[in-house]
């Protein structure tokens, strides 16, 4: 959750009695900007994806949201569902900010053995676990105004009643104490709460829900530390045979290109103290904008991960009207050895092949610098590449606006270069180069762009790299150049890819 400023303690809190149907009903997703392969709300401000949870074949994705207009406000929980991770249907705000506070980010479980005691009537009960911001703390200079609170759910998901006796974990006097991601612990049949506190993770045990004890910390001497930590996550992948954990954990400002971004470790956990296999500072994602990014909970061996797709450095600055930010296309997790490291792999879930359209393989021309015209405004851009050359990859417009991907092989780095991609003006840190380094070591490798009206998606070799970045050009960009060496590129496509909310 991004820290407030004194100036937003002022924002009024919208009316909790104001409908989904009231301020939005005549949104169609066609607006200048809007993604089409990416969950937005119909209308208003949104940030960090939390309490993600899956449940009787629905995916349920809350997020931190304020329905009062397109910046940043007292925060309450949105809530949509999906079937497939792709399509989505927005529902009614699912939790609002009440005499405790704002609802800031946090998770939420399928508490099936019911040791909480919520369950009744043989109802399965959803719990959300959450942060409950106090203002009024906030201003008075207090540290205790962030404390971990309950809300559960008897009907999947429609309705929240909170916990009568909140919080349920206190505030011991950390100034950022926030975002719990709660797993069910199975090997000491307890939940376990992972939690951002100032510089690091604390984590907590509980039977219940309810009654959380230390554990241990995480963190003060490891990783990136240009700002303060945030929204982290724990979870387990195999790889050849072998369970490892794997600790998220944003951190802004400090990423690899400045602003927000994604760390993680990976190392063991044994119920009561993460311990990684070294130190190193590695990155989910590269690009500019990708952020908060945590994984649903009940998805059983998959683990799927989805981020908030801005930055705050200039999030509130962006230029669209009716909404603001974004989702990132959901991308499954697994490991991989690069020379005796273990490494974060993102990839596409398969589930998005539902949207693909008949592809078309780019001629010779085309992969040696020919403009190609007419191409779609949602795409999937699949190269395979023969050889560690250098290339580049243009996205451009009659209005000589582009952005450009690439890889740079005597700095052995991809590239994202928006400079001259549209609308930037609106913060200077926006027409920044962004980088990532080619950690694979092998010569050949490939890459897969997602496309969209406002953002690229890069996953490079295999997704050992991964990059995601915004643009704003003032005409769609309707035109592709690929500038590579001769035979470099065996495999190339465009995948059409159908719009999620017009079928």
């Amino acid at each position: 959750m991004k820290k407030l400023v004194v100036a937003l303690l002022a924002a009024a809190i919208f009316h909790p009695r104001q409908t989904l149907a009231q301020v939005a009903d005549t949104e169609k997703y066609d607006e200048p900007y809007r993604l089409q392969l990416h969950f937005s709300p119909k209308a208003h401000w949104i940030n960090d994806p939390n309490g993600m949870v899956y449940f009787n074949h629905t995916y349920h994705l809350f997020y931190q949201y304020f329905p009062g207009g397109i910046n940043w406000g007292p925060m309450h929980w949105g809530h949509a569902v999906s079937r497939d991770m792709v399509h989505w249907k927005e529902l009614s705000v699912a939790l609002y900010p009440d005499s405790l506070g704002y609802i800031f980010s946090g998770s939420a479980v399928v508490d099936a053995r019911n040791t909480a005691g919520f369950g009744k009537g043989g109802k399965v009960p959803l719990v959300a676990i959450f942060t409950h911001h106090d203002p009024k703390g906030e201003k008075a200079g207090r540290n205790d105004f962030q404390n971990q609170s309950l809300a559960y759910s008897l009907d999947e998901g429609k309705s929240w009643t909170k916990y009568a006796h909140n919080p349920v974990l206190k505030n011991p006097g950390i100034r950022d104490f926030r975002d719990p991601k709660v797993m069910w612990f199975a090997a000491a049949h307890k939940w376990v709460m992972t939690l951002a506190t100032l510089d690091r993770v604390t984590f907590y045990s509980s039977p219940d829900l309810k009654n959380w004890k230390k554990e241990s910390e995480f963190g003060k001497d490891a990783g990136a530390h240009g700002g303060v930590w945030e929204c982290p996550d724990l979870f387990a992948l195999t790889l050849n045979g072998k369970t490892y954990w794997v600790l998220i954990v944003n951190v802004n400002p400090g990423g690899p290109n400045g602003g927000s971004a994604t760390q993680y470790f990976v190392g063991g956990f044994d119920g009561t103290k993460f311990h990684p296999l070294d130190n190193k500072i590695r990155w989910v994602d590269y690009g500019p904008d990708e952020y908060a990014g945590v994984t649903w909970s009940n998805t059983g061996n998959r683990k799927i991960f989805l981020g908030w797709m801005s930055n705050w450095t200039y999030a509130g600055q962006l230029p669209t009207t009716k909404w603001r930010n974004a989702i990132t296309i959901p991308r499954e997790l697994s490991l991989e050895n690069v020379n005796g490291e273990i490494l974060l792999r993102s990839g596409l879930v398969k589930e998005l092949t539902g949207i693909e359209q008949k592809p078309e393989h780019l001629t010779a021309g085309v992969l040696h610098g020919k403009i190609k015209k007419g191409v779609p405004a949602q795409y999937l851009l699949k190269l395979r590449t023969k050889t560690a050359h250098s290339y580049a990859v243009t996205l451009s417009n009659d209005a000589n606006e582009k952005l450009v991907f690439g890889y740079d092989r005597s700095a052995n780095r991809y590239y994202i270069n928006r400079s001259m991609s549209g609308k930037t003006a609106f913060n200077p840190e926006f027409k920044k180069i962004a980088y990532a380094p080619r950690l694979s070591k092998a010569l050949t490798g490939d890459v897969e762009l997602v496309i969209d009206n406002s953002s690229v998606e890069v996953f490079a070799d295999h997704g050992l790299t991964v990059m995601t970045a915004l643009f704003f050009p003032t005409k769609p960009y309707s035109r592709l150049q690929i500038n590579g060496e001769t035979g470099q590129f065996p495999e190339a496509m465009i995948v059409p890819l159908r719009s999620i909310w017009h079928q």
